[in-house]
């Protein structure tokens, strides 16, 4: 009973990774791609790509609240990482094997979502605050 309450705590590490990689990813939708597209010239780009997709605009309306969002999961991610660093993986080689793989893929997640999470805000409130 306790082997299945580590793996489903580890599979929820994993599950909340995930979400704040597609959080952080969010970011950089709404405020890096467009600030990137207007730094290096790609205006045209810009505006081809917001009438495409104009759902852009609106979530860069509301950056301050995606990156709320995204910050309360990184946090919470990292937290659960932490605690999960010292469970107990089965017994079992086959589920050991599987256990500690996810370790590792979850940490990756964890790690890449905080890289994007602070490129997205660097270019949403960093740089704009700089080139005033």
């Amino acid at each position: 009973m306790k082997k299945n309450k580590e793996l489903n705590t580890l599979s929820n590490i994993k599950n909340l990774s995930f979400l704040s990689l597609f959080t952080s990813t969010g970011t950089i939708l709404c405020c890096a791609l467009p600030a990137l597209l207007v730094t290096v010239g790609a205006g045209a780009a810009l505006s081809s790509l917001i009438s495409t997709f104009p759902q852009i605009v609106w979530v860069s309306k509301y950056k301050e609240y995606i990156f709320i969002a995204a910050f309360i999961l990184i946090i919470l991610a990292g937290y659960l990482q932490w605690q999960a660093r010292k469970l107990p993986c089965p017994a079992d080689k086959l589920l050991a094997a599987q256990c500690m793989k996810a370790r590792k893929l979850s940490l990756v997640i964890y790690f890449v979502s905080v890289v994007i999470l602070i490129i997205g805000f660097t270019f949403a409130f960093v740089l704009p605050y700089l080139l005033k």
